[in-house]
Parts: structure tokens; C-alpha cells; sequence
């Protein structure tokens, strides 16, 4: 079977690749760069704990060793302390923030060690065609190259040649905000917290500068500019940090200029994000990122959605309502939120006409700001498929818990298959359903006892009897559920439904809608295509196509002139 095209070496690419790989799907991955990325030291990403917790399980172990989980968040308003929120030790519920190069080269790293994931360095596409079997492209780079491909999926940010090739429209909002940036090396009265303060008291503060911890008493610290005009030369930005720091700190304390730069924010949204077997992901389908909002958790999550629905398809057959389920539920979500951060701009910088009219107003600035900042409300929190067309159909035995259908479930411990202990969110991305059961008091047992005892032999045959794969999982308990209350959960971590007891028909039922019905009787679109000469005629039938037992990087054949 052909691999997966992947194109885009960034973190979304990354991350797609290696969940693909974990769910067993080949991928070729075609990186336009020489493979590594350029360190700058001011540019950095700030990740939710659903997305971080998305790239621990796909293997990257910088966030760990390079990244910072806030402790606490502060806000202030002129001179005045408006609000502090301890974010706890642990950090659980607290963004982590990373260099960039250091978030892309752990998932770099990661890829390495997969026999799936196949990284062409320096390829640079410029052709792309689809049939009825799969997809090819056509690669500059050191020799010219035509891949064969199942399905593809555009990651190549926010210029996409995928995109601009598929002909799909990109509009939306230009210069929606600009920053001048710097990271420094210093020490500052809140370490480990996160802090932005509006309306600074100093001559140079703007409207706003937020000061964001890194490793080693590196920090981040971003100033909100004028939409328009405003050159920042390096001794404007020099004057910036020294009186930024002199105001926080009294004087100027000592410090350490490691980079600095000045980026623009845009606004924009794909019109399509899937064209029969090519799809778009990250910057190539939205862009987005102002009040706070961080573009990357978006990007990630657009690739933790689309990686399962594309390993069930690739392993089982085709599904026409689960691949068109992914623009359903990701551009719906990125719509909302564009839409949420567009509302309040008018709110946070001074345009006071619709403040009356604009929900959320009442909540004041400051929650606004704070929720963009830590991924909270309708401009940070993880997104709630409500109305996806993988919903099941209503049933009597279906009832409330703590999480809303279609929500992402909360991270509880589970007892795993094999009686281990672990967290219910490091068993998702594995391509199958969890069936998590609520059974207060089975963590003192010994499993051999409950396996067989009450309601559980009937869930397990349930289980086992499902249209798709599924694991059985057994919580102490769950928020607002009760006693034997049966959770089924998608491989992206969102609930299908929670049913009272078990109810095996009805579990048959949310499974099969939650993988798009059955797949389609006609040919499998990820089923075997013979390899052909770049003798050939049509430009797509230069390519090579893999086995499903072969390298994803024998799905390339050259072609010397190109």
C-alpha cells in the first residue's frame, strides 16, 4: 500500500508523521529545508496541556528537558497588579513554553527513530495530480523526483504550494496585529511565571508587554506595536527591553540580548481544507494567533484529528463521511475561534462602539486576555465537536457525565489491560476506541478478580464485538458519573457518547458512526498500485508505489532532467 504524503517538515508535519507511524501507517515526509532548523532564540511556541501532552506521546523529549511549564500568571494594568493565578507545581494545567528549534528538533529526533516516517531533505514540490487509486508529486531538490501516495497532506505553512496547487482560496485578515520581540537573558521578580501588563507606566511600553519564562533565566518578552508605521530599529527595541526591565525591576538589571525581531499576525482561513485524497493542515488551512491565541495548538490538533481517521481508511478501507469529518469539525473549530478573537479586538484595543453588543465584554480585559494567554474560553480552550457528523443518533440509554459529547474527556487514571496504572490520556493516538468503565473500588482488587466479576464479562464481549478496534479501560471514577456508567472515547481523545450500564447495541452503534459507517464496498483507495516507468506518458504515472511491508522510501522513483 502507498504511504502517506506528507509535505512540511515543521511541528504539525512532524507530529502527523509520527502519529501516523504509531498507528502504522507509512509516511514519506518531504522537507523543503536541509533538515534542521536555524536557531533563533526569540522565536518560540507556548503549547496547551492537551498539545503538549499530544507530543510527550509522540516521543519528544526536549519539552521536557527545554521547555517550562508556567507556575503562575500575573496581570497588570499601569502600575497596579489586576490579578495572580497560581498555576500549581505540577503544572498540569499550565502551558509549556519552548524555542521552536527545540520543540522541532525532539520531534525530529523522534521521527528518526521510526522505521515509518521517511524525511526527504530539500525537496521542494512544484507538482501534484490525483487518479482514482491515489496521488503523485513531482520534487525539485538535488535530483527530481515523482512520489506515489495513498493520500497527502499539506503542512507547508503559511505560503502553502499544496494549497496554491489544489487552487483553494485562503482569505481572511491582513496585519491584525504586530509585535517587536526579544529573548533575553535575566533575572526577574517572578520566575517561572508568565505576566502581561497593559498600558505600562514607561515612555516605551505600548499598549501592552507580556514577559513569558524560558530555561536558564531566558525570557521572552513581546510588545504590542501601532497596526500601522512604527519602525523598530535595533536601538528603539534596545530602549524597549532597557526600560521595560527598569520598570519592572526599579533599575535596569543586568542582561543578556540573545535575538530580537518583529513579526505581523494575520488572520485567515482556508475555504477547503480537503480536495478528494489531499488535505490541509496548520498554517497552510488557518492562520490565526492574535489576543494571545497560539496558531500551533490549532495546527496540532488539526494533526491529532486527521492522523486516526487516516490510519482507519489506509488499514480498512475507505470512508467518505470519516475523511470529510476532518474539515467538518477542524474548520468549524478554527472558525469559532478566529471569530471569538476577531469580537474581542474591537473590546481590547480601545474600540468601544460594540462593547455593549459583543459577548464576553462583562468579563472584563483582563479574563479575555487571560484566556487567550492560557488556552481557556472560546479563545484557548480545546475545541467541543458538537455537531460533528460522526455524532451517534440519540439513544435512551445514553446519559450526562462531566464532559459534553464531543469534548475531550479529562485526563483520569485508568487501569490498563494488563493492570498497570497510567493516565487515560497516554493511551490515545493508538488508532483505536477506549471504552473507559466507571467501577468504584475496583483499584483495591486484583484484576484477575474483577475481570470476571459483575457487569465486566459482558463489556468485554461487548467489546470485543465492536465494528472497529477498541481497548477496555476501568476508572475509579470519572467527573459527574456514576457507578458502571461506560465512556466511549475517539483515538483523538473526544467523547462518542456515555451510556448507563452496558448496552451492547447501543455501544455498536456510537462505534460505527464514530468510524463513518462501514467503509465503502468499492476498492480500497489505499490498496496496491504497480510500480510503473518514468517512461510512461501521464506526468502521475512516473512514480513508484511501495508495499505495505516495504520502506515508505521506496515509493519514489527519479527521474534525471526532471
Amino acid at each position: 500500500m502507498d504511504p502517506v504524503i506528507v509535505v512540511g517538515a515543521g511541528p504539525v508535519g512532524l507530529a502527523l508523521s509520527l502519529a501516523l507511524a504509531d498507528q502504522g501507517v507509512p509516511c514519506v515526509l518531504l522537507d523543503e529545508g536541509p533538515g534542521k532548523e536555524e536557531p533563533r532564540p526569540a522565536r518560540t511556541v507556548v503549547l496547551r496541556p492537551d498539545t503538549a501532552a499530544q507530543l510527550e506521546r509522540l516521543g519528544c523529549a526536549t519539552l521536557r528537558d527545554e521547555g517550562v511549564r508556567w507556575t503562575g500568571w500575573r496581570s497588570m494594568r499601569r502600575r497596579q497588579e489586576v490579578r495572580c493565578l497560581d498555576l500549581g507545581e505540577d503544572g498540569a494545567h499550565a502551558p509549556l513554553h519552548i524555542p521552536q528549534q527545540a520543540l522541532a528538533r525532539g520531534l525530529r529526533d523522534a521521527a528518526a527513530l521510526h522505521d515509518l516516517v521517511h524525511v526527504v531533505a530539500d525537496s521542494r514540490l512544484d507538482s501534484l495530480e490525483q487518479d482514482v487509486s491515489g496521488i503523485s508529486v513531482h520534487t525539485r531538490g538535488p535530483e527530481s523526483t515523482w512520489w506515489r501516495g495513498s493520500y497527502l497532506v499539506g503542512c507547508d505553512g503559511a505560503r502553502s504550494t499544496v494549497r496554491k496547487l489544489l487552487g483553494v482560496r485562503f482569505p481572511g485578515r491582513t496585519a491584525v496585529e504586530r509585535h517587536a520581540v526579544a529573548a533575553l537573558r535575566t533575572e526577574l521578580p517572578w520566575p517561572e511565571e508568565a505576566l502581561l501588563h497593559r498600558q505600562p507606566p514607561w515612555r516605551t511600553g505600548g499598549p501592552e508587554v507580556a514577559a513569558r519564562p524560558l530555561p536558564d533565566d531566558v525570557w521572552r518578552l513581546d510588545w504590542l506595536l501601532p497596526p500601522r508605521g512604527e519602525l523598530v530599529t535595533p536601538d528603539a527595541l534596545v530602549a524597549r527591553v532597557r526600560d521595560t526591565l527598569a520598570g519592572w525591576c526599579g533599575e535596569t538589571p543586568p542582561y543578556d540580548l540573545l535575538d530580537t525581531g518583529v513579526y505581523t499576525l494575520h488572520h485567515r482561513l482556508a475555504r477547503r481544507w480537503r480536495v478528494d485524497r489531499a488535505f490541509l493542515a496548520g498554517d497552510a488551512a488557518h492562520l490565526l494567533g492574535a489576543v494571545g491565541a497560539q496558531g500551533l495548538d490549532e495546527g496540532l490538533r488539526d494533526a491529532d484529528n486527521l492522523a486516526w481517521k487516516l490510519a482507519q481508511v489506509w488499514h480498512h478501507g475507505p470512508s467518505e463521511q470519516l475523511l470529510d469529518s476532518y474539515q467538518a469539525e477542524r474548520r468549524t473549530a478554527v472558525a469559532a475561534r478566529l471569530r471569538a478573537a476577531d469580537q474581542s479586538l474591537p473590546i481590547l484595543r480601545g474600540s468601544g462602539a460594540l462593547r455593549t453588543r459583543l459577548p464576553g465584554v462583562a468579563r472584563g480585559h483582563d479574563s479575555l486576555l487571560a484566556d487567550g494567554h492560557l488556552g481557556r474560553g472560546a479563545l484557548g480552550a480545546p475545541p467541543v465537536y458538537t455537531h460533528s457528523p460522526l455524532a451517534p443518533e440519540y439513544a435512551p440509554s445514553q446519559t450526562l457525565v462531566g464532559t459534553e459529547a464531543g469534548a475531550p474527556v479529562e485526563d483520569v487514571v485508568v487501569t490498563a489491560p494488563d493492570g498497570s496504572s497510567t493516565r487515560l490520556r497516554a493511551r490515545l493516538g493508538r488508532g483505536r476506541l477506549l471504552v473507559v468503565l466507571v467501577a468504584p473500588g475496583t483499584g483495591v482488587w486484583d484484576r484477575r478478580h474483577w475481570m470476571s466479576a459483575g457487569i465486566m464479562p459482558r463489556l468485554a464481549a461487548a467489546v470485543t464485538a465492536l465494528p472497529v478496534r477498541a481497548e477496555l479501560l476501568v476508572t475509579e471514577s470519572y467527573p459527574e458519573a456514576s457507578a458502571h456508567t461506560v465512556l466511549l472515547v475517539r483515538p483523538d481523545g473526544h467523547l462518542v457518547a456515555a451510556f448507563t450500564g452496558v448496552r451492547p447495541a447501543e455501544l455498536y452503534s456510537a462505534a460505527d458512526a464514530a468510524r463513518g459507517g462501514a467503509p465503502s464496498s468499492s476498492s480500497s483507495p489505499t490498496g496496491p498500485a504497480a510500480p510503473r516507468s518514468p517512461a510512461d506518458s501521464a506526468p502521475a504515472s512516473s512514480s513508484a508505489s511501495s508495499s505495505a511491508s516495504s520502506s515508505a522510501s521506496a515509493s519514489a522513483s527519479s527521474s534525471g532532467s526532471g
